[in-house]
């Protein structure tokens, strides 16, 4: 290469790392520049020469694993990957485009923000970027971000966090104020470290910190579950029939679904055909008492989200944050369209200052009102232990299936044996007058299906039973998502 000769943009560079080999097609026409505005012709010779690009952003598409996707790539050597008004027009140009053909986007923000160079006019054309994100997403169509070094300013706020799913480059700086411009307004540094992908990770701020490999990884079974929601005809509701009620006490049930060695949320997932973890929030908390992920199970793609026992029994039960990051998962599952999965496998919620502080009780009900009401069709599963609202928030279903032993009640019983009687002792005889058991929440009209749990079935056959049972539900449910029959299904219990 001679020195005249310009680099490969950065851009494509980690675009290679990415996409499958030679697929990326540019989308780009050459910029317009409005004269009247832009007095920096040597400027933007200078950042053409020096980037290898035409502009701090690059579009087009390729293909991952196969899937066809449309992309967004900074060029941070161009001018700190500046939005002025010629980038933003090609930005925008491309997320309508990605739209009308109903591709995947994908999204690789590396900027300083707007560029400064054409003020308030660059500045404000982050609102139609931002807003025809929205649109894409409104058509149902996959919106995913992975947020390159640095990304900071206007571009991180707005179409570098409006992701479905974000992802972060190792030792990304990701902030919205820049430290070099934080010293100078307010003559100190930033604290160390704050803007970091990996502290960010940790807060549910981003999904997952990951290397380019790894990142293809992710987005090769993403894309699947993306594209591919639905696979196999769905079965008729009189095969999916609950055998007869069985009679035992309530009480076993309780102390079976409190053993340590029963397999959870954790184990369920492992045998999905694709599992992508999502992290958090999205906005800061993140609660790994409650797990949400897209997943694919036996041909039929959702969105899953349900309490981890594991995690609960390592870092305590679920607080409002996790709730908050069920009510993402609703509203991923609406705008992807896809299923919803809920699965109820909770000891209760967390007691504490932090969590009244927090509204755990209103985001019990937040939770209840969404599940209820969202656009897509619902499935629930009440796996094991189910107490109290952190059970309540995940409950509302087209299709409820109960475990042979799992059961559902306001509190742990031992919890309702000390309200009435003053001591815990009289739990066991609660648990029956209460109705918690799966045979009376089948009775009641709670639950729809009894799943049975044959003593001498290991745990590898539970679960891969129970994913092939969920994945007939979620195809049978589809053709019965009429909220308002969810919404109905509590109203005459009891009576």
């Amino acid at each position: 290469m001679t020195p005249s000769t310009p680099a490969r943009p950065a851009a494509l560079v980690f675009a290679d790392q990415v996409l499958d080999p030679d697929s990326f097609r540019s989308w780009d026409a050459p910029p317009v520049y409005d004269r009247s505005a832009t007095p920096y012709d040597a400027d933007l010779a200078r950042a053409r020469a020096r980037s290898g690009a035409d502009e701090a952003a690059l579009t087009g598409e390729g293909t991952v694993g196969g899937h066809r996707v449309a992309v967004l790539l900074s060029e941070f050597t161009f001018l700190a990957g500046s939005i002025g008004t010629a980038t933003a027009a090609r930005l925008l140009a491309a997320v309508e485009r990605a739209t009308a053909e109903r591709l995947p986007l994908l999204a690789f923000p590396a900027s300083g923000g707007t560029r400064m160079q054409e003020g308030t006019p660059a500045f404000v054309r982050m609102i139609a970027i931002a807003n025809a994100v929205t649109a894409h997403k409104a058509a149902g169509l996959p919106y995913l971000v992975h947020l390159r070094h640095p990304t900071t300013g206007g571009v991180l706020a707005s179409w570098g966090s409006l992701g479905q799913s974000t992802t972060a480059e190792p030792g990304a700086l990701v902030g919205f104020l820049g430290p070099r411009v934080y010293q100078a307004l307010y003559g100190a540094p930033f604290p160390e470290g704050v803007q970091q992908a990996e502290h960010l990770e940790r807060f549910g701020t981003v999904d997952a910190v990951l290397e380019p490999g790894a990142l293809r990884e992710r987005l090769i079974p993403a894309l699947g579950i993306l594209t591919s929601p639905q696979a196999g005809a769905a079965p008729a509701a009189a095969d999916l029939v609950s055998p007869p009620p069985v009679g035992e006490p309530a009480w076993r049930s309780v102390t079976l679904t409190r053993d340590p060695g029963r397999p959870g949320l954790a184990e369920l997932l492992a045998q999905a055909e694709a599992v992508v973890p999502l992290s958090g929030t999205g906005a800061g908390e993140r609660d790994d008492a409650l797990r949400l992920a897209l997943a694919r199970l036996d041909g039929v793609s959702c969105v899953v989200v349900g309490h981890d026992r594991a995690a609960a029994a390592a870092h305590g039960p679920v607080g409002p944050g996790a709730l908050r990051t069920a009510r993402r998962g609703m509203r991923l599952a609406a705008e992807l369209r896809l299923p919803l999965l809920t699965v109820i496998d909770t000891h209760g919620a967390v007691l504490s200052q932090a969590a009244e502080e927090g509204a755990l009780a209103g985001e019990i009900a937040r939770c209840v009102a969404a599940q209820s009401t969202v656009p897509v069709p619902v499935v629930t599963l009440l796996l094991g232990e189910g107490a109290g609202g952190a059970a309540l928030a995940l409950l509302p279903a087209d299709r409820a299936l109960a475990m042979e032993h799992a059961w559902l009640s306001p509190l742990p019983p031992e919890g309702a044996s000390v309200i009435l009687h003053r001591t815990p002792d009289l739990a066991p005889q609660l648990a029956d007058q209460q109705r918690i058991n799966a045979a009376q929440l089948l009775r009641e009209g709670v639950v729809d299906r009894i799943l049975p749990e044959p003593a001498d079935e290991d745990a590898a056959d539970f679960t891969r039973r129970v994913v092939g049972v969920l994945a007939d539900e979620l195809r049978l449910a589809a053709g019965l998502a009429v909220p308002g029959a969810r919404l109905d299904r509590f109203r005459a219990l009891g009576g």
